[in-house]
């Protein structure tokens, strides 16, 4: 199968545009909210592409090497999954050259650039769905459609006389049996790759649940770039959503839920073992590297809230996210503990003033992205298991690549532990090689046939060695 061989190596950066810098204002609406108001379902902030361009030095100097957007194109929501127009950049992020600068600009530093594709239903606004509402059962476009009966009535209350995602009368499901709906979305997907885009994240994809479409799709787009990136959000372990007539990997939520319930004492260190285990190994193994792994998204509570404010919890999600197979992928804000619950609060405006940020998680972070980038292993290594302790909510495990191992021991409980590691479990072990990559100040010894370790409560200890 045909994985891009840069998603193993990546570390994605989510991007809701309104929300992340305003760069210029001149193209705010007038009813726009100051910077910085809560967040409701209506209200934009202004952020726009002028904003991601001049504040791409932070991108950098955190180590992101690929950035997924939500919805930029013409929609008028500010989460964008209305689309109007799909061939036209919103006027509140920008213009086209806008986006064309900073697709220039990212690719000039080595950073991807991944679009949301929202092909399973269109905004109510759509050229197409407008001539049915203005034609009725005389549109040219009614069999773009799923129609119940006429006449259709898109803001009435009352049921839906069609299809629309999840009943929600401002999102008209697409048929896309109909071929004419087939040629116009895929000559979408060709022009945003055409103009240089890095791949697109399929939105609720398993809403159209046709194999040919899909095969379609990746067809077309694997033509002009067999370097771009599908991903398809799907929430649930299914490896049916991987494979060459669908998509190079997942938004991998189940690891995230494992991750997460685990710090929150939901579940015991067995069954975190067990869940990561069953996670990982649905998957063929260049499909399990080029899973885009998230802490946070537009869809869920941002991980310091769901982790209720815990730092320390939090420091070892990001530790266990970059260090568990796929790419680990920072929701805006979650690397300074911007909190959230669920939408609209996550989506809150990034506070540019530094006073509000948690400067030591930041810090945090961007230290695993660097050790993410200086060893293989944690990008590309193969990936087990070597000690799980429920009583003290402890485990270990290793990523090995060729001469290269990184162990990985998480503490995963309130109190002090020391966890011993048999060698044989690690290989031969030469201790004075011992490379520690996190947790570099825990004591750390080897005796009696153990590698042993103490760590506080929520530490996480990353240790190098060769094999």
């Amino acid at each position: 199968m045909n994985v891009p061989e840069w998603v193993a190596d990546a570390v994605f950066y989510q991007i809701f545009p309104d929300r992340f810098a305003n760069g210029d204002p001149s193209n705010d609406p007038p009813n726009v909210h100051p910077w910085g108001t809560p967040p409701d379902l209506y209200h934009f902030q202004g952020g726009d592409l002028q904003g991601i361009l001049q504040r791409f030095e932070y991108l950098l100097d955190l180590g992101v090497t690929a950035i997924y957007l939500n919805p930029i194109f013409l929609s008028p929501s500010t989460h964008r999954y209305n689309t109007t127009d799909y061939f036209r950049i919103d006027e509140r992020l920008g213009s086209m050259q806008d986006f064309e600068n900073l697709l220039t600009h990212a690719h000039r530093h080595g950073v991807r650039i991944l679009l949301d594709g929202v092909f399973n239903h269109c905004g109510r606004g759509f050229f197409a769905f407008v001539d049915v509402l203005e034609n009725q059962q005389h549109s040219a476009y009614k069999d773009w459609f799923h129609i119940h009966r006429f006449p259709i009535n898109a803001y009435s209350r009352g049921p839906a006389r069609y299809e629309a995602w999840w009943g929600i009368k401002s999102l008209p499901k697409f048929n896309t049996d109909n071929p004419r709906v087939r040629a116009y979305l895929m000559s979408v997907a060709r022009f945003w790759i055409e103009k240089g885009i890095d791949g697109w994240r399929l939105d609720v994809p398993n809403e159209i649940d046709d194999d040919d479409f899909w095969a379609e799709f990746r067809a077309t787009v694997k033509q002009i770039n067999p370097e771009a990136y599908l991903l398809g959000e799907i929430w649930e372990v299914n490896p049916r959503w991987v494979s060459e007539g669908h998509f190079d990997g997942l938004m991998n939520y189940p690891l995230r839920e494992a991750i997460l319930r685990f710090l929150n004492r939901e579940i015991t260190a067995s069954q975190f073992a067990g869940e990561v285990e069953r996670v990982i190994h649905a998957y063929a193994p260049e499909n399990r590297l080029a899973m885009y792994v998230p802490l946070g998204s537009h869809d869920t509570p941002r991980v310091m809230t769901v982790l209720g404010g815990h730092r320390e919890a939090v420091k070892m999600a990001f530790a266990l996210q970059f260090a568990l197979p796929g790419a680990p992928a920072i929701y805006y804000g979650d690397e300074i503990g911007l909190p959230g619950e669920k939408d609209p609060d996550c989506r809150r405006a990034f506070p540019w003033d530094e006073s509000f940020w948690d400067h030591d998680l930041r810090a945090w972070v961007k230290r695993l992205v660097q050790l993410r980038k200086a060893k293989t292993a944690l990008r590309r290594g193969d990936f087990r298991f070597i000690s799980v302790e429920d009583s003290s909510r402890c485990c270990a495990f290793v990523r090995q690549h060729s001469s290269e191992q990184v162990l990985v021991v998480a503490n995963a409980g309130a109190h002090e532990r020391t966890v011993g590691i048999h060698l044989e479990t690690l290989g031969q072990v030469n201790a004075p090689a011992l490379q520690p990559l996190l947790g570099e100040a825990f004591n750390w010894w080897i005796e009696e046939g153990h590698l042993w370790v103490h760590l506080p409560p929520y530490g996480v200890f990353w240790a190098a060695h060769p094999v």
